[in-house]
């Protein structure tokens, strides 16, 4: 199965994927490109492979077989060259709990890439967290937790996200904050690949990469 567009160049390119777990494929022959402002929306069953391909399109797992290239360039040779662009949002939120919102920004900053001219008070302010920067981020909802996740996203300058259900624990308002959040970056010229039950809403023309891995 293929899904691709030729409305600009290809930056993020899927050829012909296997992946097998426990014995069972997954999926096979599966091929895709995702070019700047555009968004692949992983679809499928529970247990399809979506956070394996997700896994996969990160670099942390290698694909029985196929090939990954950025901008032409095959991902597994690049290595740090290539993980520098993007950013992975997992189901876990993946912050530190014992330190503050702000100390987790800092971290985050520091371990990639720096957004330019993004203030880390202003990354919280853009998530709904203003006013909850120095406190521990275990005393955090469920929700902001999440927010805060996200708002790691914004202080970097990776060019993919790739997010594992990004929409956990945040109510409707929030999911809609969210949305317009991840149409900036696209419109930015990002790009993006994730998993999500949620029915994308976003308000302004999105391309929008569906593939149902349920097919496979």
């Amino acid at each position: 199965m293929t899904a691709s567009s030729t409305s600009s160049p290809i930056t993020y390119e899927a050829r012909s994927l296997l992946c097998i777990r426990d014995d069972r494929v997954l999926f096979e022959d599966l091929s895709f490109s995702i070019n700047p402002g555009q968004a692949l929306v992983l679809e499928g069953r529970n247990g399809s492979g979506k956070t394996s391909l997700l896994r996969i399109l990160c670099g942390i797992r290698l694909p029985e077989s196929g090939a990954l290239l950025w901008e032409g360039k095959d991902i597994f040779r690049l290595g740090p060259e290539f993980h520098e662009h993007i950013a992975y949002l997992g189901h876990k939120d993946g912050s530190k709990l014992d330190l503050t919102p702000l100390e987790n920004l800092r971290i985050a900053r520091g371990l990639g890439k720096a957004q330019a001219g993004i203030d880390l008070d202003d990354a919280l302010d853009q998530v709904g967290l203003y006013g909850f920067e120095d406190i521990p981020t275990r005393n955090l909802s469920a929700g902001q937790q999440r927010r805060l996740a996200i708002a790691r996203l914004l202080v970097t300058d990776a060019k993919l996200w790739i997010l594992d259900e990004p929409f956990t624990s945040l109510d409707r308002k929030g999911i809609e904050h969210m949305e317009r959040l991840f149409e900036a970056h696209l419109h930015r010229g990002g790009m993006a690949a994730m998993t999500t039950h949620h029915r994308i809403g976003f308000k302004d023309e999105i391309q929008l990469i569906r593939v149902n891995l349920s097919d496979r």
